[in-house]
């Protein structure tokens, strides 16, 4: 059994209502969740494979409650070696920075050692008018690798 950290960041709560449908499964595959709202690097264990719900905020930057994160591992440069992360971005293509706040933080953390577990998907609303099914689906093609 796995213990996955699931840091979400969201503006109006896509992004939320996403992490709770992928932790369903998660959790019907037997393996322990954490889900952040507030993400904070001193409460995410190190050991935990990181699920990154994220997504893009005005002109590409992270939603509000997920840029402290950002900040804290830009100012204290952790060894992040030992995290393997998988990522669920959520952008609306018909703008030119589509994903790109989940993008920056993806460079941050390899930046840092993290390492992609999976591919990661970038789920446009403009196509998707119920984004937690292709996450879903997402999900389903590596869970049992954990």
């Amino acid at each position: 059994m796995a213990k996955i950290a699931v840091l979400v960041g969201t503006t109006l709560g896509n992004a939320e209502y996403i992490s709770d449908e992928l932790i369903s499964l998660i959790e019907q595959k037997n393996h322990q969740t954490e889900q952040h709202l507030q993400p904070n690097l001193d409460d995410i264990d190190a050991d935990n494979l990181w699920l990154l719900v994220c997504s893009t905020h005005g002109a590409g930057d992270l939603p509000d409650n997920i840029q402290p994160l950002f900040e804290q591992i830009q100012a204290q440069k952790p060894d992040l070696s030992k995290i393997n992360f998988a990522v669920c971005a959520i952008g609306d293509s018909s703008y030119d920075t589509f994903c790109q706040g989940p993008e920056a933080l993806i460079a941050l953390i390899q930046q840092q050692g993290a390492t992609p577990f999976v591919d990661k998907i970038q789920i446009d609303i403009q196509q998707y008018s119920m984004p937690e099914d292709p996450a879903v689906e997402w999900l389903k093609q590596w869970i049992e690798k954990i």
